[in-house]
């Protein structure tokens, strides 16, 4: 195969026709090999993921795939009933309800994902490293030695199937060796914590088996209950100083991957692993004048075009990276439906991919016969709730009690039903997907929320905040915390109009519902976490804010909301930082942005960018400067905060406020050129703008399904192309709204000299 048509010329020829951004600027770029799993350069397609770094001497290809998991039944965890808990709270007996929920999670090494395998090559012989590259835009790892040797990796974008290629090797010799998990080594195991992770013997799988042949690996790996996975590694010498191989793991399936046929002019499926990329990245674009935030954000946009399709599971704490350190991974790399999963896919609706972010309603909608099944268990009603923490399939893993077992986490992960067709506006979704999904979440909420509180508000059994209080019978309250109570508000808000839209007759319930909720408590401190309890110290999880962000129920242009978000904030910067992880700047970066402060919006993002990742991007949770920031300095890898980042960057440029958008809401003031082109917002609008010198310049509004457009322009004067003036209808606080057909077009350009 020539060498022009497996990598450099090829992509050379190409780079002409892509977008502007990303540029070579945003690359992953070193002059040696990472010496750590989570340092490592990140490939992968959804499905498959790739870590490739220095072990021994030796390079290291990492290889997971997204569906490897241990997903046997916690032992116990169907004993695990609500109102058994709200008992043993009023009894003052919460030990057992600890016993019993949450100490299988720390015990018991599964249910769990679980690591692949690795590839290494010894490289010794080639020299030092000149150059190791990830190149963002075409997603490809390119290793350079000092004798000429290039190393090529990447995973195709479409077929499950990783591509590596050695050229210019003085010898074709290089062989690589699997290396296999450590689920047999007759050790037996370290006995971690659920962050450390415990070793892989625990696990009890029997030994795997190895079949090596002239070309390729084979390893089938016995896992639980008679399941299992394979690694297939297939290799060809294509001329004297020219190697190309590919691997591929399957889970409960034969390995299979067809010889590599030197007849075909592209035998690794380059061009249309390039063609997925383009269009990637053509969906979207930012520029900013901070090169360190536009860099991260481009850096967060590949990582989740790495992690996501529409078909794969959700993306999980770590997704496809699992860790390569001999354990489990940080947490079980399970999800965490108190945050982590519903941030991760903050950002992908703004840059515009929907089929990327449908991955988390299609499963949601997949495992909801699962998740009605525990809502029936453990809280004895029918109905729809989501278990806080669960496995691959939706079952319960148990975990801290208050959001494992919490009422309304059913209420947040609606928003993404919701959002899926705001941002869509896909009327087939609506009533086939968003409102059946909303209706078992109502029947569900309109049984738990029975009780009444003193002023005959509705409330519930019992209440909490997530990890305020840690996990002790403190994180129970007996009155809504404003948590629960905006999860609440904000689904009847979202159902109600998703009920109308699809022609039924819940409105009135809902409406009727919403308007029995109390309003949320609020004293001198601002927002508090519940009645009775201020946020005491300072707190890594923003629970008590959501109305702020991510639901924007509080409206700044309201004198009375616009006082309660100030005072929010000002007792968040008192409590100070000390206890927050990396993932808390980047949320607090979009809460301040929707209260229009943007240079402390920016500040959170810089912080996040300096302190809370590691060399390759990724968030470690910890601060990695010594504390400069917070007293967390560990590095568990996950990967909501990375998505949040990238949130936190299109708060700034684009937001939906109540029932209209608003362009450089929050772009701070000495940022004089800034740009962005077909951030997608609610209403399936398409919206590109540009600021130059520090002055608005220009706003595009493609439509892509026709309707309704509210906009606040960044200019008060302007001159439209593509609109009639007498079609624009001007409203108060400087907010236009006009007619829009399916396709059509329109600029606004500043009239202001």
């Amino acid at each position: 195969m020539k060498r022009k048509l497996f990598f450099y010329p090829f992509i050379f020829i190409f780079s002409h026709s892509l977008i502007a951004q990303p540029t070579a600027a945003h690359n992953l770029k070193f002059d040696s090999l990472a010496k750590r799993w989570d340092e490592a350069m990140p490939l992968g397609n959804g499905w498959l993921g790739e870590l490739i770094w220095e072990k021994d001497n030796k390079v290291r290809l990492s290889l997971d795939r997204v569906d490897l998991w241990d997903d046997r039944p916690m032992p116990d965890i169907n004993k695990l009933k609500f109102n058994w808990v709200i008992e043993q709270v009023k009894k003052n007996e919460y030990d057992t309800v600890q016993q019993l929920g949450d100490v299988p999670y720390e015990i018991y090494p599964a249910p769990t994902k679980i690591p692949g395998a690795s590839i290494e090559f010894d490289v010794r012989k080639f020299g030092k490293v000149t150059s190791n590259e990830l190149d963002i835009k075409t997603a490809l790892s390119v290793i350079k030695f000092e004798n000429g040797v290039v190393f090529n990796n990447y995973i195709h974008a479409n077929n499950q199937v990783g591509y590596f290629g050695f050229e210019n090797l003085p010898s074709t010799d290089i062989i690589p060796e699997l290396i296999i998990p450590n689920y047999n080594s007759g050790e037996m195991g370290i006995s971690g914590n659920s962050v450390e992770g415990q070793g892989l013997e625990k696990l009890g799988y029997k030994k795997g088996i190895l079949t090596k042949m002239a070309n390729s690996i084979l390893y089938h790996q016995p896992t639980w209950n008679g399941t299992y996975y394979e690694v297939l590694i297939k290799w060809q010498k294509f001329s004297a100083n020219r190697i190309i191989g590919q691997w591929t793991i399957t889970n409960n399936k034969h390995a299979v991957l067809p010889d590599l046929n030197k007849s075909l002019k592209e035998p690794t499926g380059w061009d249309s692993h390039l063609a997925w990329w383009t269009d990637f990245w053509k969906r979207s674009s930012i520029s900013l004048p901070d090169a360190v935030l536009e860099k991260q954000y481009y850096l967060e946009m590949y990582k989740f075009g790495c992690v996501a399709r529409s078909n794969t599971p959700p993306i999980s704490l770590q997704a496809i990276w699992t860790a390569d350190n001999g354990n489990l991974p940080p947490w079980k790399g399970d999800f965490h439906h108190d945050l982590n999963t519903q941030l991760s896919y903050w950002p992908g609706y703004a840059s515009n991919h929907l089929d990327l972010t449908a991955s988390y309603p299609n499963w949601l909608w997949k495992v909801k016969d699962e998740n009605k099944r525990w809502t029936k268990e453990c809280f004895e009603l029918d109905g729809l709730n989501v278990p806080g923490v669960t496995t691959i399939s939706g079952k319960p893993m148990g975990g801290w009690v208050p959001y494992s077992v919490s009422p309304t986490t059913a209420a947040w992960v609606a928003q993404h039903f919701y959002w899926q067709w705001k941002y869509t506006m896909d009327e087939k979704f609506l009533r086939e997907r968003c409102y059946p999904y909303l209706d078992a979440i109502g029947l569900y909420l309109s049984g738990i929320l029975r009780e009444r509180d003193e002023d005959h508000k509705l409330k519930l059994p019992l209440s909490s905040s997530p990890e305020v209080n840690d996990n002790t019978i403190n994180a129970w309250f007996k009155h809504f915390t404003n948590y629960d109570l905006a999860l609440i508000k904000n689904f009847y808000k979202e159902s109600i109009e998703v009920a109308a839209k699809a022609g039924n007759k819940k409105t009135a319930q809902w409406k009727s519902q919403l308007n029995l909720l109390p309003d949320y408590d609020v004293n001198e401190t601002g927002l508090t976490v519940a009645h009775g309890q201020n946020l005491e110290a300072s707190h890594r999880h923003h629970s008590p804010y959501m109305a702020i962000y991510p639901f924007g129920l509080m409206d700044m242009a309201n004198q009375k909301d616009k006082a309660i978000v100030e005072k929010s904030l000002r007792h968040l910067e008192e409590k100070g930082t000390d206890q927050w992880c990396g993932y808390s700047f980047s949320w607090m970066a979009s809460i301040y942005a929707r209260a229009n402060q943007a240079d402390s919006a920016v500040k959170q993002l810089q912080i996040f960018a300096s302190n809370f990742c590691s060399i390759n991007s990724f968030h470690l949770n910890g601060d990695q400067k010594g504390g400069q920031y917070s007293s967390f300095t560990y590095r568990p890898f996950t990967l909501e905060g990375n998505f949040a980042f990238a949130q936190g960057i299109h708060e700034l440029l684009l937001q939906k406020r109540n029932d209209h958008l608003e362009i450089f809401p929050a772009v701070p003031d000495n940022w004089k050129n800034v740009s962005f082109n077909s951030l997608r917002a609610e209403g399936a609008f398409l919206i590109s703008a540009k600021k130059e010198n520090g002055v608005p310049v220009s706003v595009k509004i493609v439509s892509e399904k026709g309707g309704e457009c509210r906009l606040k322009l960044p200019f008060k004067i302007f001159i439209g192309k593509g609109i009639k003036r007498s079609d624009i209808k001007f409203g108060a606080n400087d907010i236009i709204s006009f007619k829009t057909k399916p396709g059509q077009t329109i600029i606004f350009n500043n009239g202001q000299e």
